[in-house]
């Protein structure tokens, strides 16, 4: 183990102690080296692409735009991504996640049959036949393209989609035959646009006017998720609202709203209005905004999106002096009013019905069982068709919540032994240098113990009650065979499986396994029945199919530290058959 993650270790669970166990100095002076040498003092190291529009990671996540977005070399940071709604102790609001640099990387030069031309586009003219021609023409001020023996014709104001009409029509009023036309937008008009109001970064930005306002919103940064709104971004032209854009059209439809903008306009982002708080079983735990103060939850679910399992709705409302709660079916909620402020959860409040039983082992009937809610071990026995070769009396049930108790009380007593080992008083350097020895050992005994999976068995030991245990969902019952076998593991030098003999003690069967190996304790022998139960090694209580498990030897000049080894050591014997040694 390296010193750094020692000292880590130590600091971290030897916290308000009086002492804490250190590596030696020299260690330390190593490790410390070794960290300030990974990068020179006050630089970070990063390779940013090259390539104009497109994405590079720099340090500590963030990302950075080159080319295009600024000055040649420039690194513009963007937005860091929004939190995962899922995992966030914060509430999120519905629509952040858009703007986080994937808009305002890429311009809008495509085909737009609603464009309407203006100043500045340039048209590109084709005539063939009688008189031929080919030509760029960028609309002047007056709204016109100047064709060579046509003259002036007007096209500002002309849909995209009509502009060949428009053009071929004025060009065969001097031509009236033997010349062919076509014509077709170029591109777009640069411009200049102003983005204010309620986001990350007002300014003026430039792009194309065909571009969307999500362009210019994401080169400003997005909408401020704390203040600004995502139902009301108006554009302005000449002090004048041009249009009122809901973002939510897009996030829940696809619909972008198609406006042509003209140099000098604004994208003006309103305040926030009223919002709802909805988590729970829903697949947008969001914040969601709402033009009015009320809301029906059917079209706050609409925007939610309720999961399968959803089955009531409860709110909680905050608003006034008196907070209240409201509880409904899912299937009733539907012309529930919610009011500005409300929390709203969805919750999968189901009662079971019945058990999954899984049947393992000598079985010879069906292997899964569904039983009704509340049945007992004695029903799933009575539906088993044992093996010939099955052993009953040693029926053996898993449970998984056993399991997860099990797993509680392992880590709870690693935690404890992890503190022993790391917290404790040296009074001299030598002292200190073999604790710090030791408690290497004990956390790599802690590692390797933590990776073991209890069982969850219960024990049934063959008791009369055992057959009016309770069921559980996911339970498993296992059919074991009968064995005239004994094995003997652990701390024997062959670890092995040897015919029972009744005669023959456990010292006999240690023998034939080679005997004890230089690290057993021969004071600290169980025996673990097929039924899951342990005994006291001794003549009388060995059975075929038992297993004989040597637990290890401690070694310890501190009481606690063998004490919490000792009893881990015996609950992964009992709880997972395993004999982890230090």
């Amino acid at each position: 183990m390296h010193y750094s993650t020692f000292v880590n270790r130590a600091l971290r669970l030897g916290a308000g102690c009086a002492c804490i166990v250190l590596a030696p100095a020299a260690a330390l002076a190593q490790t410390s080296s070794d960290l300030l040498n990974t990068s020179p003092r006050g630089s970070v190291q990063s390779t940013p692409l090259n390539v104009p529009g497109m994405a590079a990671s720099g340090p500590a996540g963030v990302t950075y735009v080159t080319g295009n977005p600024g000055a040649p070399g420039q690194q513009l940071p963007l937005p860091p991504l929004p939190p995962n709604p899922a995992t966030s102790s914060t509430p999120v609001i519905f629509g952040s996640q858009m703007f986080s640099g994937r808009f305002s990387t890429e311009s809008f030069s495509g085909f737009n049959p609603d464009y309407q031309l203006t100043e500045g586009d340039r048209v590109s003219v084709r005539l063939w036949g009688a008189f031929n021609l080919e030509s760029s023409q960028a609309v002047d001020a007056q709204g016109n393209i100047f064709i060579p023996n046509v003259g002036p014709v007007r096209v500002r104001g002309v849909r995209n989609g009509d502009l060949n009409q428009q053009v071929t029509a004025q060009i065969k009023r001097v031509f009236r035959s033997n010349v062919g036309a076509y014509a077709s937008l170029e591109a777009a008009q640069a411009v200049k646009v102003f983005v204010t109001g309620f986001v990350r970064a007002p300014g003026l930005y430039g792009g194309l006017s065909s571009n969307t306002v999500l362009y210019y919103l994401d080169k400003a940064g997005g909408i401020d998720p704390d203040r600004g709104s995502f139902l009301n971004v108006e554009v302005v032209r000449n002090g004048q609202p041009r249009i009122s854009i809901n973002l939510y059209d897009f996030l829940l439809k696809g619909d972008v709203a198609k406006i042509q903008l003209h140099d000098g306009d604004s994208i003006v982002v309103h305040s926030r209005q009223h919002t709802v708080q909805v988590s729970g079983e829903v697949l947008n735990p969001y914040v969601f905004e709402f033009t009015d103060r009320t809301i029906s939850a059917g079209d706050l679910l609409a925007m939610a999106r309720p999961t399968p399992a959803a089955t009531h709705l409860s709110i909680v409302r905050d608003t006034g002096t008196q907070q209240r709660s409201e509880y409904y079916p899912l299937a009733q909620a539907g012309n529930t009013i919610i009011e500005d402020g409300d929390q709203v959860t969805l919750t999968a409040d189901k009662y079971p019905g019945t058990v999954m039983i899984r049947v393992e082992g000598a079985n010879l009937s069906e292997r899964t069982l569904v039983l009704p809610y509340g049945s007992r071990l004695s029903d799933a026995m009575a539906r088993i068709r044992p093996a010939p070769q099955a052993n009953m009396n040693a029926l053996q049930l898993f449970r998984k919540s056993v399991a997860a108790r099990q797993k509680d009380m392992l880590e709870a007593s690693l935690r404890n032994l992890e503190t022993y080992a790391l917290t404790s008083r040296s009074s001299t350097s030598e002292e200190a240098t073999l604790r710090t020895r030791e408690a290497e050992l004990i956390l790599q005994f802690v590692e390797r113990a933590r990776k073991i999976e209890p069982r969850g068995q219960v024990i049934l030991a063959n008791k009369p009650s055992a057959s009016q245990t309770l069921l559980e969902n996911g339970d498993v019952l296992r059919v074991p065979e009968r064995s005239n076998l004994v094995l003997v593991s652990g701390e024997v030098q062959f670890p092995s499986s040897l015919v029972y003999d009744a005669q023959a003690s456990m010292e006999d069967y240690v023998k034939q396994a080679g005997g004890f190996t230089q690290n057993a304790d021969d004071t600290k022998i169980i025996v673990l029945h097929q039924d899951g139960s342990v005994a006291d090694a001794g003549r009388g209580s060995l059975q075929a199919g038992d297993e004989i498990m040597v637990l290890p030897k401690i070694t310890s000049k501190r009481v606690e530290v063998t004490r919490g080894i000792t009893q881990i050591i015996y609950q992964l014997a009992v709880a997972a058959k395993v004999a982890l040694g230090l």
